[in-house]
């Protein structure tokens, strides 16, 4: 089973999905959002086809760790998830991931319009690995 990671936006939705073990984070798509039954279509559609069995949205906490706007959209999508596919839903600090994303975009000398359509999985990508990276370590220290 694997774990699918959302970066969550108004317009779009960046995804991302683990390997089979759990190590590694891969850039999947970026889905444009329609609507709500649509959105949950799509990303049923993915949860089915790549055998996942948790969704990590990212939360975009401001800097202080409090909850913005951008927070509450990600957390009422993520319920919308548990709602609708069933599947458990992981919530994930993603502070700056955005921002390490088009930083690492830019060091690659990409155009604005090649970061515009790859920034979204990108970010994805970010928060699903610093999520994965935490579990490992988590089981790393159980372990010992």
């Amino acid at each position: 089973m694997r774990v699918l990671g959302l970066d969550v936006g108004d317009v779009r939705i960046g995804i991302a999905v683990s390997d089979g073990l759990k190590m590694i984070a891969q850039a999947l798509d970026t889905l444009t959002r329609k609507d709500a039954s649509s959105d949950m279509a799509a990303l049923g559609d993915i949860i089915k086809t790549n055998d996942v069995a948790e969704v990590v949205v990212g939360l975009p906490l401001n800097m202080d760790g409090s909850k913005g706007p951008r927070a509450e959209l990600a957390i009422a999508f993520a319920d919308k998830i548990k709602g609708s596919l069933g599947v458990a839903v992981t919530m994930w600090d993603e502070r700056l991931s955005t921002v390490q994303a088009e930083r690492t975009l830019l060091d690659a000398d990409m155009s604005r319009r090649g970061r515009r359509r790859v920034i979204d999985k990108l970010a994805a990508q970010l928060i699903l690995q610093s999520y994965l990276d935490a579990q490992a370590n988590k089981r790393e220290v159980d372990n010992a």
